[in-house]
């Protein structure tokens, strides 16, 4: 079944004249996951997947990282997807999403065709939008031609992040105009696993029979695990800040800002933090969300939100919307991008809170009545 695959943003969508060019593997930039060459510019309506895919599951083994609890029997999901995108109160919009439900159909893969397989990503720039341009087309590439492609997952989602980090300081040392950030999260589903990555502020939230599970960690320069790792690259934090300039820790670019990078490393780091899980009939969503999002809701916030909207129309395209609207009457200041991916066909049930234990008390007069019986039996 054809997958349908989206590349949004709201304005100067990448041709294949103006993409970033990756400077060590020249014919890289000449394949397209669109039927044109061409980056799909978000129009600002829903985004619909109404197909459905439904396979046996894949079993692929897990290494070093997070990973959440498994709580249920071997499940196969069915893929639903929608996304929306909004400039907000900001002039310029510098968000990137990616959503395409048929991961290896797309990219021409045959080892995983026959399993539930989707890619997902959220890229937030700043200082421009070219470095979330850059990893929204290459680093799915990256990921899908390594020859071990599925069988080391964990490794090979990881060792994307850097090569498109490094790819992009190369066409940013062809090309200054290109200098520029990004945070990234993206989210794998292959069978009834989910791997996500992270390195930034963005954040994925799974939905599990109504209870919110992030499956990522907002990496600000003052959390302590942070704050400890960038101080020991030689790095610092004022007021906030890393070197006293950016509000996050980890990022893809920005090789231009002097003491953030360099071929030895740096405080500022392009390594993701992984988080897996295996995905149970207990799993109704995930929601991916750049930082505009959670700047006004929390995770348990936004899966309660999320989760009423899909009870009533079990739209995921319009549950993206309805979360972004909600955003804006929030006043975010930022702007807003939001992916929902939804693991059953039917719509979030009911859940029936437990019965809580009645604790019966004795009226005043009842107690008298009581002590009178007593003192009776007593004589």
């Amino acid at each position: 079944m054809k997958g349908n695959d989206e590349f949004g943003c709201l304005d100067n969508p990448i041709t294949s004249e103006g993409k970033p060019p990756n400077p060590r593997t020249p014919s890289f930039g000449l394949q397209s996951a669109t039927t044109d060459g061409v980056l799909k510019p978000c129009k600002k309506s829903l985004v619909r997947h109404p197909s459905l895919v439904k396979s046996k599951a894949l079993d692929i083994a897990i290494g070093n990282g997070y990973e959440v609890e498994n709580c249920g029997a071997e499940f196969t999901p069915i893929i639903r997807s929608g996304a929306w995108a909004d400039i907000g109160f900001r002039t310029r919009m510098e968000d990137v999403y990616l959503r395409i439900d048929d991961f290896t159909h797309d990219y021409g893969l045959k080892k995983c065709a026959d399993v539930p397989n989707a890619f997902y990503g959220v890229f937030d720039g700043h200082g421009g939008k070219h470095a979330a341009d850059f990893a929204c087309y290459h680093l799915p590439r990256f990921i899908v031609e390594d020859q071990n492609f599925p069988e080391e997952i964990e490794r090979i989602v990881a060792s994307a992040f850097l090569q498109t980090d490094t790819a992009f300081a190369e066409a940013c040392a062809l090309d200054s105009a290109l200098a520029s950030g990004a945070t990234a999260l993206t989210a794998l589903v292959l069978g009834r696993m989910l791997v996500v990555a992270n390195v930034g502020d963005c954040r994925a939230v799974l939905c599990r029979r109504g209870k919110a599970i992030e499956m990522s960690r907002d990496h600000k320069p003052n959390c302590n695990r942070e704050r400890k790792r960038i101080e020991a690259l030689g790095g610092s934090v004022y007021d906030g800040y890393l070197n006293g300039q950016l509000n996050v820790a980890r990022a893809l670019g920005d090789w231009h800002i002097e003491g953030m990078k360099d071929a030895n490393g740096g405080p500022l780091s392009a390594e993701p933090e992984l988080m897996t899980a295996d995905l149970t009939e207990e799993d109704e969503f995930l929601i991916i969300g750049c930082d505009g999002l959670w700047d006004v809701f929390r995770s348990q916030n936004a899966v309660d939100f999320a989760r009423r909207r899909l009870q009533e129309h079990n739209d995921p395209a319009m549950c993206s919307k309805d979360l972004v609207d909600e955003a804006l009457k929030r006043k975010s200041e930022d702007n807003l991008t939001v992916v929902v991916v939804c693991f059953q066909s039917n719509p979030p049930p009911n859940l029936v809170a437990p019965r809580a234990r009645v604790r019966r008390s004795f009226s005043a007069e009842g107690l008298r009545e009581l002590q009178s019986l007593l003192d009776g039996l007593g004589n």
